[in-house]
């Protein structure tokens, strides 16, 4: 009976822990990985003529699309290629 009471007071410890990992999963684990899923979503659907905005701050018109590149227009006639990763949003323009 002794080692029962024993391996609860063990348990009793690790509670804390466990609580802390809970906490920890929704608040900091569980929205990054929604927030990785919506750029990943919002990466497989750039289209062309999409306004972006990279991570650089750079805004642009996109003119050409390949598997991990882009290339957007960010002027009248300059073109510049892109990492398809460095995009962070897609600007919403009403037609």
């Amino acid at each position: 009976m002794g080692d029962l009471a024993g391996g609860m007071e063990g348990f009793k410890t690790f509670i804390p822990l466990i609580l802390m990992f809970v906490i920890f999963y929704f608040l900091l684990i569980r929205p990054q990985q929604k927030r990785q899923k919506e750029h990943k979503a919002l990466l497989a659907n750039l289209k062309r003529g999409d306004d972006i905005i990279t991570a650089g701050g750079v805004m642009g018109r996109i003119t050409g699309v390949a598997e991990t590149f882009i290339t957007i227009e960010v002027a009248e006639k300059v073109r510049i290629k892109i990492a398809r990763g460095q995009v962070m949003s897609v600007k919403k323009v009403d037609n």
